[in-house]
């Protein structure tokens, strides 16, 4: 097996994809090209014909940037990625995009890009896989046994959430995640001493990491570096490779030009010359690294087979197991699934983050993929699985996580839980704080990832803790963003509701906002039944038959509010009706005749009511209607005290709604 023919053909063939799209970053594929091929020729354990296969190894370029190194990985590998694809790199309708996108090329395991993401990714890789392993193997079964690979550039490394995550991987010890730390001392701006002196190795012994040092060049030490970061059954390793970025090239090697722009003809040719290989032939595979791929191939194969031979006696002798399995893995919900939600005393109010936990706690008993955690705040958000076990460093058998005050690395590890498969995560904080993890929830949304997040303490209700846990302006902003599922519920019965129906949504990203405060519980004896809330929007209430001349569309708390509201006005005011909106997303998803069964095109006297930005509801209130909102941040104050001052009270919805009646 010719390494150096093989490196140097992906060193090619990502210089020519970058100059043919006269746009790119060719010097991290360079740079990293020996490794690459070690680890794919002698390592990585997958199988271009099974690329779900459960049991394979993961790889994660976390230097999304450097994606001609990944595309010329999987062309060589045999995954359905053909020369033209590389060919195409950066153009429409391509299977080769700027960044790797996961389910758009075959073999990327997720969406890159965002730098110090896929380290995070890795992170929930890593902790998913010795979770099931400690859940399903058996003695002579081991059908879960993989490790997870991660390439990260000097960029991650600086981007905190490296750091949150990595801190915690060390802390709990995920010995099967191995990180190959792409040291060549080069950022766009320059060289990396103009903003960056860490002593990494101290910095990854001080996170209880495993820590080599090679040549990132040399393929025996980087072969020995992976067979000992294997063998290593306590810790995480970081194989700090000192390499060389754009290696080969003439005059363009170490150099930052190199980091992010094509090297041109001239350079391109220059340096096949120097590697070897064929000066005037563009995206050239010599049909020796083609065999050695195709070996390495065959071993795979041979490996997978021998998994599902194995897996198929661990089905017949461990059923219960097995149909565990399946089931997480398709993510099915049990028929009964409604069944296990707590009932709510309508004299009782609850806040809709406890009545969450309750709920939470009737699905935990049918759902045992159910797992997750909140960035050190689960007596605050409720969302810890009682009765069940916490994961803690060398124990993967419980269900309740701990990602400490790390709400980046906690969004980028459920996001790596999540592509891993096998479980269904949640992750909680105070919503206010979403801003630290919405890269993560953003690519979650992007990769359409049925991540659940519970965001409490959703309002300036939060009160005396004053403007900096008020949130104002997040719900706007996430509702601006595609794929993500908001539902605000109303009461304890709505957010029992909103459980469900974010299980069901297995196509994308779900946020549960909940309240701190209590709120009153709608007797739906009395009201319509709170499963409504899955077409996003319904009538709750109305002062009599026929097309209601007023309209008051509520979310959350302030559903209560309009409710009481529309009851003053309903004896001496025009036909009101109270409408509940908990989720623009899904009313949106409805038939246009469901949409204004709830909202009469006829009726545009309409009043939204909602405890955050008014941005984005004159689509529901027409030029004719008003937003009782917030522009402006809170106070810290009583949060009774809050809601008169900012305007929250039944007596200002009254008067606004009679202004607009005698306006009319």
């Amino acid at each position: 097996m010719d390494l150096q023919l093989v490196a140097n053909t992906i060193r090619g063939l990502a210089m020519d994809g970058v100059q043919r799209a006269n746009s790119g970053h060719p010097g991290m594929p360079m740079g990293t090209a020996d490794f690459a091929a070690v680890l794919f020729l002698k390592f990585l354990k997958h199988d271009p014909a099974a690329a779900e296969w459960p049991d394979r190894d993961r790889f994660v370029l976390s230097g999304g940037h450097g994606s001609m190194l990944l595309y010329s990985l999987l062309h060589l590998a045999g995954y359905p990625l053909g020369l033209d694809e590389l060919k195409a790199f950066r153009q429409w309708g391509s299977k080769t995009p700027g960044h790797p996108e996961r389910g758009l090329t075959p073999g990327v395991e997720t969406t890159t890009g965002p730098l110090g993401q896929g380290c995070g990714n890795g992170v929930g890789m890593a902790l998913a896989e010795a979770m099931l392993a400690q859940r399903f193997n058996e003695n002579r079964f081991g059908i879960v046994d993989h490790y997870t690979y991660v390439l990260a550039t000097d960029g991650d490394l600086m981007e905190g959430v490296s750091h949150e995550a990595f801190s915690l991987a060390g802390h709990l010890g995920l010995h099967k995640l191995v990180v190959f730390y792409d040291s060549n001392r080069i950022t766009i701006e320059g060289a990396t001493e103009l903003t960056y002196s860490d002593n990494v190795r101290k910095r990854f012994q001080g996170y209880n990491w495993n820590v080599l040092e090679v040549d990132g060049h040399d393929f025996g030490a980087i072969e020995a570096a992976l067979d000992k970061a294997r063998k290593q059954k306590k810790k995480p390793t970081l194989i700090i490779g000192h390499t060389h970025i754009a290696k080969g090239s003439p005059t363009m090697q170490d150099t930052a030009e190199s980091h992010g722009a094509p090297l041109g003809a001239d350079e391109v040719k220059a340096a096949k010359q120097n590697l070897g290989l064929p000066a005037d032939q563009d995206f050239y595979v010599p049909q020796a690294a083609l065999d050695a791929f195709a070996e390495r191939r065959r071993e795979c194969a041979a490996l997978r087979e021998k998994w599902e031979k194995k897996f198929n006696s661990y089905r017949k002798r461990f059923p219960e197991k097995a149909a565990l399995w399946d089931g997480a893995h398709e993510h099915r919900l049990p028929e009964n699934l409604a069944g296990a939600l707590p009932a709510f005393d309508p004299a009782a109010p609850i806040a809709t983050r406890s009545a969450s936990g309750k709920v939470m706690q009737g699905l935990a008993k049918l759902l045992p993929a159910l797992v997750g955690g909140a960035a050190d705040l689960a007596p605050s958000t409720k969302t810890i699985l009682d009765g069940f076990a916490h994961v803690a460093p060398g124990s993967f058998g419980g269900r309740n996580l701990h990602f400490g005050v790390r709400e980046h690395a906690m969004g980028a590890m459920l996001n790596g839980m999540a592509l891993h498969g096998g479980f269904r995560v949640y992750g909680a904080t105070f919503f206010v704080f979403v801003d630290y993890c919405r890269p993560a929830v953003r690519l979650a949304a992007i990769m359409g990832l049925p991540v659940i997040y519970v965001f409490t303490h959703d309002s300036f209700y939060v009160g005396e803790d004053g403007p900096t846990h008020e949130p104002v302006e997040q719900l706007a902003s996430l509702r601006a963003m595609p794929g993500l599922t908001l539902i605000r519920p109303a009461d304890a019965t709505e957010t029992a509701a909103a459980w469900l129906a974010a299980l069901e949504n297995t196509s994308g990203p779900t946020a549960l906002l909940l309240t701190r405060q209590n709120l009153p519980v709608l007797d739906r004896t009395v009201y319509p039944p709170a499963a409504l809330l899955k077409q996003g929007a319904y009538t709750l209430w109305q002062s009599r038959e026929g097309i209601p001349q007023v309209l008051l569309i509520a979310s959350g708390s302030e559903v209560a509010l309009a409710l009481q509201a529309a009851k003053e006005l309903a004896d001496s005011g025009p036909a009101i009706r109270v409408v509940s909106m908990p989720s623009w997303e899904l009313f949106d998803r409805q038939p246009k005749q469901v949409q204004d069964d709830v909202l009469p095109p006829a009726c545009t006297m309409r009043l939204a009511i909602e405890a955050g930005s008014t941005i984005g509801w004159e689509k529901y209130v027409g030029s004719a209607g008003r937003v009782l909102g917030m522009n402006r941040f809170g106070v810290s104050a009583p949060y009774k005290v809050l809601a008169e001052k900012f305007g929250f009270t039944p007596q200002n919805v009254v008067r606004i709604v009679r202004e607009m009646v005698a306006g009319q």
